[in-house]
């Protein structure tokens, strides 16, 4: 039951002093959580009250399911993206259609994560590569930046990628709303200089650090409530300023998706593809924060808890929902110590759809907008597009391509782009896996590369070293490789495939071997192998491949040579040692 349930773990463990330390970082988490439910409900084409439907139920099953003491799961801006331009394609925005698929979504989206929890498919997110997945979150927030501009500029525009979007806002130029210009512009500049300087300033003229932290933490709130008197106060609305209007005052009624197949077959997609950058967003940040404190948490359970934070959200009439990676954080250096700060931070959340909504009516969307651009634009990275290219061309090609396609295409498009070229990229540099001829490095019993180290090597006997597993794309070319070099050298008598880096070798590389073994007995040319892993070695023994082995099989390369050319290998192995003992005598 623990396994299922870790909440049975750690409450056995919990006292006042926990209490106090969640109940605090609740109280910083949840008043960062206010305005960003409702901006990311907008993102996703919603309306503003399902932000807060989605930060309850979520938050409280994660309390029960999850393992992870500092994750804060909630709505996001990549999965509040992903859910508007996946129910956009389906039907008009504001109609009960679209609220009605976006609960599908998300659903959907909950009963294939616990599907792959309960079926232990962590792994399938190692398919996501680390460049794709932040090239795809790089240019993510640059489409939900673009995409809040005109709510900013108080104009109607929209698109499903960068282009649309930036064609729809210059044709629209003229009829920028100047009174929402004048709320929306200041809301940014306030909101972007506080998330880097308020909280310094204010501790500068006196203020303690925590009290600094929670204040810093409120500059959204502060926004908000400065904008909304504005609006109320001098009539903004009546000016062209777009707000929120009148947010239902209640919590959600617990309801069921709509049960229509065609809408889930044409969600299955896009729900598959939330559920594992979801998941990966979540996992990468349930560990890093995990490690800080010396905890672990279980992968798969958290494919579990993640599913039951989307069916809840949806049974409670809310969207698509994920680990934050700013709220965790937030929730970390807040100190809460166990997911119950999760559940306090649900009961805040609910505390704010009883009592606070009728405040909301004179709302700016402009500041909405100013919330998110601010909160997006720290998840845009274009650096890494450097770093990753110094280091490997191939990934970042794929972080390239990703990039471009979410930002032309679309984020669907992009992702899958990324996922394909990544697997492509993988085949073609596994196709060429690197092989080295090794040579004995004088006075020892290692054997290096010879085009890197002054070796020694044995005429007539050719080691070649195999640095990566065999399988179907690369069996190929090892019988190429291994032809060239007896071709190149006829007075190769034994040649010696050394195995210390394959883990694994396929049906086609086992077929690839024989033929090898088979070719070089036809040459004159006898083929051994040496230090093959056990695993390997199982396999090896289940074909015939064996028995027909025209060499032997060594447990190192230096029993290897000191079968085949024993004299030199000795030779090899003293020489050094003999300097090395004269070095003191003649100094």
């Amino acid at each position: 039951m623990q396994r299922y349930f870790p909440i049975l773990t750690w409450s056995r463990s919990y006292d006042r002093d926990m209490l106090g330390q969640d109940l605090l970082a609740a109280l910083i988490v949840t008043i960062m959580l206010i305005p960003q439910s409702l901006a990311y409900a907008l993102l996703a084409g919603l309306p503003a009250e399902v932000g807060l439907y989605a930060s309850i139920a979520p938050l409280i099953l994660y309390a029960i399911f999850g393992t992870s003491r500092a994750l804060a799961v909630g709505p996001v801006a990549v999965a509040s993206l992903m859910t508007a331009a996946a129910i956009g394609k389906l039907t008009a925005q504001g109609t009960p259609e679209y609220y009605g698929a976006a609960v599908a979504l998300a659903f959907l989206s909950g009963l294939m994560l616990l599907g792959m929890g309960v079926l232990r498919l962590g792994f399938m997110a190692n398919f996501l590569s680390h460049p794709v997945i932040s090239g795809f979150i790089t240019a993510s927030g640059l489409v939900i930046a673009a995409g809040q501009l005109p709510q900013l500029l108080g104009i109607k525009a929209s698109g499903h990628n960068l282009h649309e979007i930036l064609a729809e806002i210059w044709a629209h130029l003229g009829n920028i709303s100047f009174a929402t210009l004048a709320l929306g512009l200041p809301a940014l500049g306030f909101l972007y200089w506080s998330r880097g300087n308020l909280k310094g300033w204010l501790q500068k003229r006196g203020i303690s650090g925590a009290s600094a932290t929670i204040l810093s933490r409120a500059a959204p709130i502060a926004a908000i409530t400065a904008t909304t008197l504005a609006t109320y106060l001098f009539n903004l609305s009546a000016a062209g300023v777009p707000i929120v209007g009148e947010v239902p005052t209640g919590l959600p009624v617990p309801t069921l998706p709509p049960l229509d197949l065609e809408l889930w077959s044409q969600i299955a997609i896009p729900a598959l593809l939330i559920s594992v950058v979801g998941y990966v967003e979540t996992i990468s940040v349930a560990q890093t924060l995990a490690a800080k404190r010396r905890q672990r948490i279980d992968p798969d359970q958290e494919l579990i808890a993640l599913g039951a934070c989307n069916i809840g959200s949806a049974v409670s009439g809310g969207f698509a929902v994920t680990g934050g990676f700013s709220r965790s954080v937030v929730n970390f250096d807040a100190g809460a110590q166990t997911p119950a700060a999760g559940a306090f931070t649900a009961v805040g959340m609910a505390l704010a759809t009883l009592f606070l909504t009728p405040m909301l009516f004179f709302l700016p969307k402009a500041t909405l907008a100013a919330t998110i651009i601010v909160a997006v634009l720290t998840l845009v990275d274009l650096g890494a597009i450097k770093r990753t290219f110094a280091y490997s061309r191939t990934d970042a090609a794929a972080m390239v391509a990703t990039i471009l396609v979410t930002l032309g295409v679309g984020v669907e498009q992009g992702i899958l782009a990324g996922v394909a070229l990544s697997l492509v990229l993988h085949l073609y540099r596994t196709s060429r896996p690197h092989v080295a001829i090794v040579g004995q490095v004088p006075g020892t019993e290692h054997f290096r590369n010879i085009d890197r180290h002054a070796v020694i090597t044995a005429p007539g006997v050719l080691t070649i070293r195999v640095d990566e597993s065999l399988y179907f794309p690369n069996a190929r070319f090892l019988e190429d490789f291994i032809q060239d070099r007896v071709a190149e050298d006829p007075s190769v008598k034994d040649l010696i495939l050394m195995f210390p880096a394959v883990n694994a070798v396929d049906s086609s590389a086992l077929e690839s071997l024989e033929a090898i073994n088979h070719m070089l007995r036809d040459s004159g040319v006898t083929l051994h192998l040496s230090e093959v892993k056990g695993p390997v070695m199982d396999r090896f023994r289940r074909s015939p491949f064996l028995s027909e082995l025209s060499g032997r099989i060594f447990l190192t390369q230096y029993d290897a040579m000191r079968a085949l050319a024993p004299e030199l290998t000795a030779r090899t192995l003293s020489a050094c040692r003999r300097d090395t003992q004269r070095a003191p005598e003649a100094s």
